[in-house]
């Protein structure tokens, strides 16, 4: 129930240094493109999109009022810059004394229960019940926050006037990003049908289906002991399946992907750039956050020091930094820790199951007829990927808590501090926790096997994990379609249901109220809060998809699509919870999305290496193309014999006790193995041959030559894109002069009035 009167925002809005419009913008409009009809349909009406003229605008300066185009003290300040205002104030204002400690700040009176909660009201109560009541809110609700407008270009102007700057970049960012998700999901989806359309012609998996040949091969046994042999073409479907997504057009997908992140890095530097100068973010420095301390850093630090800049002001010493760091690394340190710890444990389920599975399906009929679709190694990979996701699920909800808490322990000096720290340990525990179990898959099972009769084993008792005969890539796409797609679905239902499902059972308690006892501000009351750290975790939340899509979409180029179709839904859905189901935010400034930024630029550059050594170590596109030209003996078709090329021959009387299966019914003497070793008769029996070395250099010259062909293209890309348009440098450089030249002439006619009125006195005194 506060209310700012014009003298008080006057004041601070000098003392924040608000950029208020002194003359109306006279730069013509971009011009109207013939092509401009084909964007028509998505277009919202021009009062929605632009609420207000643009202006040219200036720091506010009490003393200049006139200076300024006030029609309305009312509406001269916008709901956004007036609830900031309020907020800047409520935060520092002082109430009392306790032990020689200032106190002071709405904040710690929300802390000790002296208020339940400071928030600036919506513009109506209740939108369903106001559908002719014209303003804002309602406007946002029905042109934005609704689902069926999902295909409309979102009105940034607006969302900027209600909800402030760091809201409306939010969702300018959430928007681009979405737009150029499009072109990635269309070239994906080509790159996915090209598999869909050449399964057929793959040699590989006719010969794996071919019942004289993967019919004719006997595999030597997953597991020890329990596990018996089994024949190649028992994997046809898997082998035909895994084509989809480990083809040449995987190779392409990987390098325009790469070139992609860099487009959308820089189109999007452009594209803020345009918005700092469209919303008189400019001259807007971080470094005004960084000079204003956070109230509960003041309120903690009592020791004084002197700051060149803001002279006298609180500081933490020394020692007291140091421990807290100390107690906050070490803290990160074993949640990290407990996230491996966690992923052994995953692996170790995969070791300990697969013997299992492989009996279970080995000897149940009502199995039989989905044991070319569901292989042991399928049934192992899906079952632990759901496993690891439900871990992955409880490991961020334990975490999150233990975030904050250690950020508060050490007591940042401003709110950009703390936002950054916090963001960094997030970040790192979200990448290990989500990113890890994808990385085993993608580097490590299957790469530490051994061989029959010298297998490799974890902890000396779980025997490590083989690939599928058609390669792991296909176990990756399974793992990253499950934690991507569970995500996405648990992030949705959490972000609309539980707020709605909170709000529902709030409001059940106001039923029997009469309107006129229950007020706005205790309906807003009843709504959610979204909190200091609400867009945080919707930033956190598209960062890690974004990961998602570039660190390991070689093996899986459908990811952009399923991104796509998560983000349409993402946008609505958070427009709609603003607007209807969480209290109106405090409005505040940013001029970028901040450290965010750079992690996404650190994500794209590893996106590159990750991708080359998907392509390079887990699918088989290089062993394939070595074949292809340096081992294939027929020239009508050279990839035929290449899976009898591909497995190595062991003698089943040279397994050692442990490894030896408890039966072999066809009493076979050889069996088969994924690798490149020599046969038991050669004199360098089971060690490798020239061929996987071969393989292995053409691995590492294709990592090598994509890194630099990709990394030269996406360096040369970005500094061709300028990141500032020209003709955005041209705007700032005429505002900065006329706003220059009006001051001046502001200036001269002051100075010209006083000497007017000087000599008006003179002649009245003679």
């Amino acid at each position: 129930k506060i209310h700012a009167p014009w003298e008080v925002l006057t004041t601070y809005a000098e003392v924040l240094n608000i950029k208020m419009p002194i003359k109306e913008n006279d730069i013509p409009c971009a011009v109207e493109t013939p092509f401009n009809w084909v964007a028509w349909p998505f277009r919202l009406p021009e009062i929605v999109m632009h609420p207000e003229p643009d202006y040219f605008t200036a720091p506010f300066s009490k003393e200049r009022q006139e200076l300024y185009l006030i029609d309305d003290e009312n509406t001269f300040f916008s709901p956004s810059v007036r609830n900031r205002i309020v907020f800047y104030i409520l935060t520092r204002c002082p109430y009392g004394t306790e032990e020689g400690k200032k106190k002071f700040g709405i904040k710690r009176l929300i802390n000790n229960g002296t208020y339940s909660a400071a928030y600036p009201l919506h513009d109506v109560s209740n939108i369903a019940n106001d559908p002719k009541c014209e303003n804002e809110r309602y406007t946002l609700y029905r042109e934005w926050a609704r689902f069926p407008r999902f295909f409309k270009e979102q009105p940034l102007d607006l969302i900027r006037k209600y909800y402030g700057e760091r809201i409306g970049i939010y969702f300018a960012w959430l928007g681009f990003y979405t737009e150029m998700l499009f072109f990635a999901a269309v070239v994906g989806s080509i790159c996915f049908l090209y598999g869909a359309f050449t399964m057929n012609e793959n040699m590989s998996s006719r010969e794996i289906c071919e019942p004289s040949i993967g019919g004719e091969i006997i595999m030597c046994p997953l597991c020890d002991i329990k596990c018996d042999y089994w024949r190649l073409n028992s994997t046809c479907e898997t082998s035909e399946y895994s084509h989809l997504f480990d083809n040449v057009a995987t190779l392409f997908f990987a390098i325009f992907m790469g070139i992609w992140v860099t487009l959308f890095l820089e189109f999007w530097k452009r594209r803020q750039a345009r918005l700092e100068y469209e919303w008189d973010l400019v001259d807007f420095e971080e470094e005004q956050q960084q000079l204003q301390l956070r109230p509960e850093y003041e309120a903690k630090c009592t020791q004084k020091r002197k700051n060149p800049v803001t002279q006298l002001e609180p500081y933490l010493p020394l020692t007291s930094q140091a421990l807290r760091f100390c107690i906050s690394g070490t803290t990160v340190l074993f949640w990290i820790s407990l996230i491996i710890a966690s992923m052994i444990a995953v692996i170790v389920y995969r070791l300990a199951v697969y013997a299992a599975f492989a009996s279970i399906m080995e000897n149940t009929q009502t199995l039989q007829p989905i044991r070319g679709l569901l292989t042991p190694q399928l049934a192992t990979s899906v079952t632990a990927s759901f496993l690891n996701f439900v871990i992955i699920m409880i490991l961020n909800f334990l975490y999150e808590r233990i975030a904050i808490w250690i950020t508060d322990m050490e007591i940042p000096r401003t709110h950009f501090e703390y936002e950054n720290r916090l963001t960094m340990k997030m970040f790192l525990f979200q990448f290990v926790n989500y990113y890890s179990s994808c990385f085993y898959v993608a580097f490590f099972k299957g790469k530490f096997v051994g061989y029959p009769g010298s297998y490799t084993y974890m902890f000396d008792r779980w025997r490590n994990e083989e690939c599928d005969p058609a390669g792991c890539l296909i176990e990756l796409t399974t793992q990253l379609t499950i934690i991507m797609a569970g995500k996405q679905i648990w992030g949705n239902i959490q972000e609309a249901f539980v707020p709605w499902i909170w709000n529902w059972w709030g409001r059940r308690k106001a039923r029997n109220n009469p309107e006129n006892l229950y007020g706005r501000w205790e309906q807003d009351h009843d709504l959610q809060n979204f909190g200091a750290l609400g867009l945080f975790y919707e930033y956190l939340e598209m960062v890690i998809q974004f990961g998602f899509i570039t660190l390991f979409v070689a093996s899986f180029p459908l990811a952009p699509l399923l991104a796509l179709m998560n983000n349409i839904l993402e946008i609505r859905v958070d427009s709609w919870k603003l607007t209807t189901q969480f209290r109106r935010p405090v409005a505040a400034k940013a001029h970028s999305i901040g450290i965010w930024q750079e992690i996404l630029n650190g994500m794209a550059i590893l996106s590159v290496v990750t991708n080359a050594f998907i392509v390079a170590f887990t699918s088989d596109m290089i062993p394939r193309l070595v074949y292809y030209y340096a081992y294939s003996t027929e020239s009508d078709s050279p990839m035929s014999g290449y899976i009898n090329d591909s497995l190595s021959v062991f003698r089943i009387s040279d397994f050692l006790e442990k490894n030896r299966p408890e039966e072999n019914p066809g009493n076979f003497s050889t069996c088969r193995y994924r690798d490149y070793r020599y046969p038991p008769d050669h004199e360098k029996q089971y060690t490798h041959t020239m061929q996987f070395w071969h393989i292995l250099a053409a691995k590492m010259a294709f990592i090598i030559i994509m890194e630099h062909v990709v990394f030269v293209v996406k360096f040369f890309v970005a500094w061709m894109i300028p990141d500032v348009p020209a003709e955005v440098k041209a705007k700032i450089k005429r505002e900065k002069y006329l706003t220059q030249k009006i001051l001046h002439e502001y200036e001269l006619y002051k100075l010209k009035q006083k000497l007017c009125e000087g000599r008006t006195d003179l002649l009245s005194v003679s």
